[in-house]
């Protein structure tokens, strides 16, 4: 046991940044997990894409599509495993029409929410570190501006005691968008918990993005997203 604490004092120098390594840790799970400074969620682009290069523009059909062999859908494609994936029921948007107007499309709205939770001692942290040192957790998440209403992305971050339940800190987002001006971008979302005290064994991720429907599907894609423990403060 004592090799593989070595090696985890020589990779991240736990010692001289005071961080306390008892003998009851596993130290050879910790080594091969690498547990930080690295990502702990997993699959953290399910659609694909990445903030790295510009999102992608949407594809409008010259003919609008037939519905009647099939539904339209209602979730941009992707590969959500890993996440619970929640999609919320398509609602019609409150049109305030002039007297004698005639709407022939109305905008529909639905979120689609994914979440997850890390398990920091499954993935190899040691509960002297998160109650006594309590090293800075740093979130990160990126989503797309696809302008289709001025709220289309929420974040929800808490940290969890050891029941699951119980909430120690929270983080929350639920930034408005400048419908005003056209900047198809990828936006940033971050945090830093730091000083939370004792008690902290998870972390639920959750975020959610909103589509529409009018005559065609359009989505906002989320990428990037990210939960990291740091060996420091």
């Amino acid at each position: 046991m004592a090799e593989w604490k070595d090696k985890c004092e020589n990779e991240y120098h736990l010692k001289s940044s005071g961080i306390s390594m008892p003998d009851s840790v596993d130290w050879k799970v910790v080594y091969e997990n690498k547990p930080l400074g690295r990502n702990l969620l997993k699959n953290p682009a399910p659609h694909g894409v990445t903030h790295h290069e510009p999102p992608p523009e949407p594809e409008l059909s010259e003919v609008p599509p037939d519905y009647h062999s099939a539904p339209p859908p209602t979730e941009p494609k992707g590969d959500y495993s890993g996440w619970t994936k929640t999609v919320g029921e398509m609602i019609y948007e409150d049109v305030n029409a002039p007297p004698g107007a005639v709407v022939c499309y109305v905008p529909q709205f639905s979120w689609l929410t994914l979440e997850q939770r890390v398990d920091l001692l499954a993935e190899g942290l040691w509960p002297e570190l998160l109650d006594d040192f309590q090293p800075a957790i740093t979130v990160e998440d990126w989503y797309e501006e696809s302008q289709l209403h001025e709220s289309i992305y929420q974040l929800q971050v808490r940290l969890l005691g050891s029941d699951g339940q119980t909430v120690i800190k929270e983080f929350s987002s639920n930034p408005q968008e400048d419908l005003e001006n056209y900047s198809h971008t990828w936006k940033q979302v971050s945090h830093v918990f730091s000083g939370y005290g004792p008690g902290v064994r998870y972390v639920h991720f959750l975020h959610r993005v909103k589509n529409s429907f009018m005559v065609e599907f359009h989505s906002t894609l989320v990428t990037g997203s990210s939960v990291v423990v740091n060996p420091s403060k």
